[in-house]
């Protein structure tokens, strides 16, 4: 062999080239992947096909001024409960008890009503009777939260017994009925059936409570707090915070709302209506759950309730009018919860894998 024959070296293999990162997939733009991060997007995107589905099977009937105007209204207690229970899920726990306390809470403000002048009651006894609805949401969502935080029992247990115990002690005060004249005139004209340049007291309490908490979840202690104590419990001990003190306030805050939520029924309907608020406990988790805010804790915010809030009741608004039966719209209610825990858990894997 020549001497320049033994210079000639054999060429390199050819390299192939690196898999992809995304294992062959077709890879998402990474403005796609974070916005299909953003669970208040996805319920937006709900939200819309809703709207868009209803108002094409009951053209001119369906998201009129009118239309748009009750389910605001119509929405604004739940979403006055809705932001509560955010807070309380977010913390890894679930509050059954809220509808009972909301009934409680208006029987005791219904009572002191109707003792002190009834529907011709003054802006005093008013007062008095929301002070009273406020006390006696926050203290029995306090006494609630005490037993979560000190007795060590799942919250699950602790607000399927306050259910019950808040319904019964509102039917053992009332014998079962609505008392006649439990909420003044005063307050129904007011808060019930006023508005501010076109829009509803009623929606303008909710926008309040709404921004505020949602502020609070966001840009304060309190909530770092609340959504550090979902996401490792044990960690936060260390750290000094008192989680028990923490989850007697969030309990706290919760009834406090079913309180507000009591003064806002009585003033729409002039009622304490003991048998009517057995769902609502369905109602607001499914909304706060829609919403993006986690079962499992540590995740949440107070937009996406705002929105989830708004899909049952666009749904059970548009079951309405296209004609469904009322039973039907509680089975719709019932399915959407059980849809929306299921991608909270595929959404819950998806991040343990990455």
């Amino acid at each position: 062999m020549s001497a320049n024959s033994q210079d000639i070296k054999p060429a390199a293999p050819a390299q192939e080239p690196p898999p992809p990162a995304d294992g062959g997939r077709l890879a998402m733009p990474p403005w796609l992947r974070r916005a299909a991060g953003i669970s208040e997007l996805w319920t937006f995107v709900i939200l819309v096909a809703l709207v868009a589905f209803f108002t094409i099977a009951a053209p001119g009937k369906f998201f009129t001024q009118y239309d748009i105007t009750q389910i605001a209204v119509n929405a604004a207690i739940y979403l006055v409960l809705g932001v509560g229970m955010t807070f309380v899920i977010i913390t890894a726990g679930i509050d059954l008890s809220i509808g009972s306390v909301l009934v409680l809470a208006a029987v005791a403000a219904g009572e002191y009503n109707l003792h002190h002048g009834g529907p011709t009651a003054g802006w005093g006894t008013v007062t008095v009777c929301v002070l009273i609805a406020l006390a006696v949401g926050a203290g029995w969502g306090a006494l609630q939260g005490a037993v979560v935080a000190t007795g060590k029992v799942p919250p699950l247990i602790v607000t399927l017994g306050g259910l019950g115990a808040a319904l019964g002690i509102a039917e053992l005060a009332t014998g079962g009925q609505d008392p006649a004249g439990a909420a003044a005139t005063h307050l129904q004209n007011s808060l019930g059936f006023g508005k501010l340049l076109g829009i509803p007291w009623m929606v303008i309490l909710a926008a309040v409570v709404t921004a505020l908490f949602g502020a609070v979840l966001g840009a304060t202690r309190f909530g770092s707090h609340t959504l550090a104590i979902g996401s490792n419990p044990t960690a936060v001990r260390r750290a000094g915070i008192p989680v028990g003190r923490h989850l007697i306030l969030v309990y706290g805050l919760m009834g406090l709302l079913a309180g507000l939520g009591a003064v806002m029924w009585l003033a729409s309907y002039g009622t304490t209506s003991i048998a009517g608020h057995s769902t609502d406990n369905l109602k607001v988790i499914t909304a706060v759950v829609l919403g993006g805010t986690s079962l499992f804790g540590g995740r949440g915010s107070v937009l996406g309730t705002v929105i989830g809030v708004f899909i049952p009741a666009v749904l059970t608004t548009g079951l309405i009018v296209i004609g469904v039966q009322q039973y039907w719209q509680d089975v719709a209610v019932g399915v959407v919860l059980v849809v929306a825990v299921y991608i909270d858990q595929m959404r819950r894997k998806t991040r343990e894998r990455a």
